[in-house]
């Protein structure tokens, strides 16, 4: 795991995404305290159908939205 400061990741933002992207974990910090970590972001495929019966919708999602909320939409 890689630190920098911020001024550092500013300069150096290309070759940081370029290692992150390699599967290098970056941690970006203020004064020497950690601030946010830069890390790879998983491309593996998506498959259709992968959250079926993980997601619940209450009925009411289902029904119509009344004609004074779909006016406020069209505005």
């Amino acid at each position: 795991m890689l630190t920098v400061s911020v001024a550092d990741a500013k300069a150096r933002l290309s070759r940081l995404l370029d290692a992150a992207a390699a599967g290098e974990e970056i941690v970006i910090a203020r004064h020497g305290k950690p601030l946010a970590r830069l890390v790879p972001i998983d491309q593996g495929p998506r498959r259709p159908g992968a959250l079926a019966g993980k997601i619940k919708f209450d009925e009411r999602f289902f029904e119509p939205l009344p004609d004074e909320e779909l006016d406020a939409w069209n505005r």
